[in-house]
C-alpha cells in the first residue's frame, strides 16, 4: 500500500523547505517521491507562492554559482602568479581547497589546470515530473481492496490523462489516452464522487488483470492509482 505523509511530516516538509532545503534533499530524507513533496508544498503554500519560492531559490543558486566561479578564477590567477615563488604554492593550494574541496589542485602546478565546479543538482523546472511514466500491469501489486467511481447505471467513469494535472508532462498523444482511476482510500473516492455518481467497492483487485483485454477493447489503456500510472 502506498505510504502517506503524516501530519508531522507535512509540517516538517514545509518548515525545511522554507528554511532553504531543496525538494531533492527533503525527498531523500523522508523517503518520499519528489512529486509527493511538491504536491504537499503546493497544497500548503498555494500554486503562486510555491512558484515564487522556487524562482527565488533558482535566482539564489545562480547568484552563488556566479560568485563561486568568480572567486575560483581569481584564485587561479593568483596561483599562476605565485607559483614562481615555491614558498607560496602550499598557501595558495590550501586556499583553493578550502573554497572547493573537490578542486583538482595539488601541491604541484599543472599548466592547464582549472578549478572544477561540481554539477548543479537542483530541481530547476523539474518539480512536476514523475520519476517514471507508466508501469505494466503485470508488475503492479494492487491493494487487496480498492474503490472506483461509476455513474448510477454502473458505467465506468473514464477520463483522458489530460484531465490529470500531475501527468501534463507526457506527450500529447499519451494525454489523449482513456483511463480509469481507482482509489485505495474510501474517503478520497467519496470526495471525488459527484451527485450523479457513486462509489463501487472492488473486493478482489485481481479483477483488473482479468478484465484488462476488455478494457483495452473499449479504448481504455491506462489505470491511475495513487501516484502510479499503469499501462494495460
Amino acid at each position: 500500500m502506498t505510504k502517506r505523509l503524516t501530519e508531522n511530516q507535512k509540517v516538517q516538509i514545509l518548515k525545511e523547505f522554507l528554511e532553504g532545503k531543496t525538494i531533492n534533499e527533503i525527498s531523500e530524507e523522508l523517503n518520499f517521491t519528489k512529486l509527493t513533496i511538491t504536491r504537499n508544498l503546493k497544497k500548503n503554500l498555494g500554486e503562486n507562492e510555491f512558484k515564487n519560492l522556487i524562482n527565488q531559490k533558482k535566482i539564489s543558486v545562480k547568484k552563488n554559482l556566479s560568485i563561486k566561479i568568480k572567486e575560483n578564477k581569481e584564485l587561479h590567477k593568483e596561483f599562476l602568479c605565485e607559483t614562481k615563488n615555491k614558498d607560496n604554492v602550499d598557501e595558495i593550494t590550501n586556499k583553493v581547497k578550502k573554497l572547493d574541496p573537490n578542486s583538482a589542485y595539488s601541491g604541484e602546478f599543472v599548466p592547464d589546470q582549472f578549478v572544477e565546479i561540481s554539477p548543479l543538482d537542483y530541481e530547476i523546472d523539474n518539480t512536476p515530473r514523475k520519476e517514471v511514466s507508466s508501469i505494466p500491469i503485470s508488475e503492479i501489486e494492487f491493494p487487496k481492496i480498492a474503490y472506483m467511481i461509476v455513474d448510477k447505471k454502473i458505467e465506468l467513469e473514464t477520463k483522458s490523462l489530460n484531465d490529470f494535472p500531475e501527468w501534463q508532462f507526457l506527450p500529447s498523444n499519451d494525454l489523449n489516452r482513456k483511463t480509469i482511476e481507482i482509489f485505495e482510500d474510501l474517503k478520497l473516492a467519496k470526495r471525488r464522487c459527484s451527485k450523479d455518481q457513486k462509489v463501487l467497492k472492488v473486493p478482489n483487485t485481481n479483477v483488473f488483470n482479468i478484465v484488462a483485454p476488455i478494457l483495452i477493447s473499449r479504448g481504455i489503456t491506462r489505470i491511475i492509482i495513487a501516484e502510479k500510472l499503469i499501462s494495460l
